[in-house]
């Protein structure tokens, strides 16, 4: 039986960041803890996949070996799961307890200070030609920046700082719960100081004493040749300003490839379709294709030509990201059957049968899908190619 798929166990992208699979982590362990679904008898095995899938994908040497031979290549070269490994148990304590166990036992701030900004994610349109051949596109977004007038401080000109008097200047609060471990000291960080233990004597007129304003931003980002739909752009610090002086969130683009009518993407390459009428399939001709720079290429067809001919057209299509040469430029040749049934036409289409020597002139009717494979429509034969 095959393995679940480390990424949909986490239910995250494959281009997500470290910090978007420990927090998908720590979600997912909170959901299927066998503690916490007694009645579930496959609670135990779930678990262990799940911290299992993170065990590998928080590992940078192990996730690249996963994303290129998947489990079996990890196997291969000696990797064995540890559920309970401590390279993950400051994450599951983490999950139940909001903080990590030095944190928790220990007082402090610990690993978890004060909480960064938000992220922010937003989606960009780009055509196939500019994703192609790699530029850049204008953002434009709403977004919480430091407030220029405190410095983020949230204290009104000349007025300073004093003790939180919520958590006492500690930066954080503690508070005894009961969890699937039995009962702890819970700490996280107080909400009302953002974990600096300071807040304004007077506030800021401007910003509340929050140190935030809301503010527009307009960005050039650049998209790299290649990019495929669905693909996402990172920007760090580029997301929300984090408060009390925490370090700001991240900005994602989630790139959407406008389709094209000309072409198809499969992968690095792409397929187009040239229809040709069936005289010059049978005497053969030379007919000319779009490739994606917005160029043209001509492309020498024999006779004889046959329909859902196929004709490569070698490094025509995207560029591999990372400057690993490009894709083909696959041709389909749909060929065009005239209608004409009456007149010189039909007598020159007669005149050819029998000179040929097919179809009724030898007394045999061709039933549909007996030779060729039948006229196949021209989507069909580009979902075949793409098969």
């Amino acid at each position: 039986m095959s393995k679940p798929d480390a990424y949909e166990l986490l239910g995250v992208p494959r281009d997500a960041v470290e910090r978007e699979i420990k927090r998908a982590f720590r979600r997912r362990a909170r959901e299927l803890h066998p503690d916490v679904n007694k009645d579930d008898p496959q609670a135990e095995e779930k678990f262990k996949q799940l911290a299992e899938a993170y065990e590998v994908l928080s590992d940078p040497e192990r996730r690249a070996i996963y994303d290129r031979y998947g489990w079996a290549g990890l196997e291969q070269r000696g990797f064995q799961a540890t559920a309970r490994s401590f390279s993950s148990f400051g994450d599951i304590f983490e999950a139940f307890f909001g903080s990590d166990p030095f944190s928790a036992f220990f007082g402090g701030q610990g690993t978890a200070g004060r909480t960064p900004g938000d992220d922010i994610e937003l989606e960009v349109e780009v055509d196939l030609a500019l994703a192609a051949r790699g530029g850049s596109v204008d953002v434009e977004y709403d977004a919480v920046d430091v407030c220029e007038q405190c410095g983020g401080s949230g204290a009104e000109a000349g007025s300073g700082m004093i003790a939180c008097g919520r958590c006492g200047g500690a930066g954080q609060l503690r508070q005894v719960v009961s969890t699937p471990f039995g009962r702890v000291v819970r700490s996280e960080t107080c909400s009302a100081c953002g974990g600096a233990g300071l807040v304004p004597a007077r506030r800021c007129q401007r910003c509340g004493g929050s140190g935030l304003v809301e503010t527009r931003r307009k960005l050039e980002v650049g998209v790299p040749a290649g990019i495929a739909d669905g693909q996402r752009i990172r920007l760090s610090g580029r997301g929300h300003a984090g408060p009390g002086g925490a370090p700001p969130g991240d900005l994602y683009l989630l790139v959407r490839v406008r389709e094209d009518e000309r072409f198809l993407r499969d992968g690095p390459d792409l397929v187009t379709a040239v229809r040709i009428p069936m005289v010059d399939a049978a005497l053969g001709t030379t007919v000319t294709v779009p490739t994606v720079d917005g160029g043209e290429r001509a492309i020498e067809l024999p006779p004889g030509t046959q329909p859902g001919t196929v004709v490569t057209l070698r490094g025509l299509g995207m560029p591999r990201i990372g400057g690993r040469g490009r894709g083909d430029l696959r041709v389909v040749v749909d060929v065009e059957i005239p209608a004409a049934t009456d007149g010189k036409a039909r007598e020159l289409l007669e005149s050819l049968r029998s000179e040929l020597g097919g179809g009724e002139a030898n007394g045999v009717r061709q039933r549909a899908g007996e030779a060729g494979g039948g006229h196949l429509g021209i989507v069909e034969r580009l979902r075949r190619v793409l098969r």
